[in-house]
């Protein structure tokens, strides 16, 4: 049986991430309350910010940025999208 979680963007219980994200709290917290398909589809999301704003990942600036936006996507806030960018 597949880890299930009470997923924070969707609001109902669905499958959950495999593993967490990143280590230490912020991973465990969203290992705990995150949908496979929400972390897919903000995975989505971060790689066009990261090509369209030509973002450099390597910058702390960037990382807090991203992190920021996250948090947004997942909390189902407003969050930037890239200039120009149409969905298809």
């Amino acid at each position: 049986m597949s880890h299930q979680v009470h997923c924070r963007k969707y609001g109902k219980t669905m499958d959950g991430l495999d593993y967490a994200p990143f280590p230490g709290p912020v991973g465990e917290q969203l290992w705990q309350s995150v949908s496979k398909q929400a972390w897919q589809e903000w995975l989505a999301h971060q790689t066009t910010l990261i090509n369209e704003k030509r973002l450099n990942v390597m910058q702390a600036e960037t990382k807090t940025y991203l992190a920021e936006q996250r948090e947004l996507f997942l909390s189902n806030q407003n969050v930037e999208v890239a200039d120009g960018f149409v969905a298809k």
